[in-house]
């Protein structure tokens, strides 16, 4: 896949704070990549360091063959976490004006725009100013105004933050819909089950620094061990004594075996001690939410270094 945008070796520090250390990465074209990490982790450094809000201190962000200030932005769309729009203006004017902003045809951008204000619910509001909308409502406009252009890398930075569940379908389905297309997406969200099921790569950071790069899959077979949950009233010992079990959290009759690395699931369950008591059981690896939770407490259930 053509790589669109190239992140390589990015530091950047605020007085005598380093918040960047040499990251890299890439995005390619048709691709949705996710960038993660807790709150304070670079995210949002770095992606103000692709948009050009910011310069870095190090390092170089390559955009079809582009770098720094040569960088074609109205190629990119941005949805920004912290949504801003002008208030006492209208929906189709403030979607004319950022159309304008990214040198976008405005009969085209027109057409675009009571096209989207239907697909997502809003046909009708074109003449409403922006302070009348829900805030839901207000999103989707934001988002619109990210997407009109038809940008070749689009980044949406906690896009499902504050949606119903209703649009959340709706912004998935069109943000898949723009990846088929060949759009480059870069998604960053704490919402990791959306990631988990939308998501062909993640980029995860933690103290500005890359713990886990590649895809799902990739990510899931090297860090994310084999959990057990096994429902039955078991004493806490035996469960403990099972082999190749690295740690085991229990609640009232419901227990969760970690298993250590390279555990083979059949031949472990085989091994289970008949005094064992399972009402029901399943197995699965640990989601990516837990091993999100794990990198940024420390908490251990990964057995791999992730560094």
């Amino acid at each position: 896949m053509e790589v669109m945008l190239t992140v390589d070796g990015l530091k950047k520090s605020f007085k005598n704070k380093q918040a960047l250390k040499g990251i890299s990465f890439e995005v390619r074209k048709g691709e949705i990549m996710a960038i993660l990490g807790p709150n304070g982790a670079g995210k949002s450094t770095t992606i103000r360091n692709i948009m050009g809000i910011m310069y870095p201190d190090e390092g170089s962000i390559t955009f079809h063959n582009h770098q720094g200030k040569e960088i074609p932005r109205h190629k990119i769309g941005y949805l920004p976490e912290e949504r801003g729009l002008y208030k006492n203006v209208r929906v189709m004017d403030i979607l004319l004006y950022l159309a304008d902003l990214k040198d976008y045809p405005l009969d085209k951008a027109k057409e675009r725009i009571l096209m989207y204000l239907k697909k997502f619910d809003l046909e009708g509001k074109e003449k409403i100013a922006v302070d009348e909308l829900s805030k839901g409502m207000g999103q989707k406009v934001q988002f619109i105004g990210s997407i009109l252009h038809e940008p070749e890398l689009l980044i949406l930075d906690e896009p499902f933050s504050g949606l119903d569940p209703v649009s959340q379908e709706l912004f998935k389905e069109e943000i898949r819909g723009l990846a088929d297309n060949g759009t480059a997406i870069l998604l960053s969200s704490h919402q990791m089950n959306l990631v988990e099921e939308m998501c062909d790569r993640l980029f995860m950071i933690q103290n500005g620094q890359k713990v886990i790069y590649g895809t799902l899959d990739e990510v899931k077979t090297k860090y994310a061990n084999f959990k057990c949950t096994i429902h039955g009233k078991n004493n806490l010992q035996v469960l403990e004594s099972i082999p190749q079990v690295g740690r085991v959290e229990q609640k009232d009759e419901m227990a969760v075996l970690y298993l250590e690395q390279d555990v083979e699931p059949t031949n472990w369950l085989r091994s289970l001690p008949s005094e064992v008591v399972v009402h029901e059981l399943k197995m699965n690896r640990i989601s990516l939410h837990e091993i999100f939770i794990d990198i940024a407490t420390n908490k251990n259930l990964i057995q791999d270094e992730v560094n």
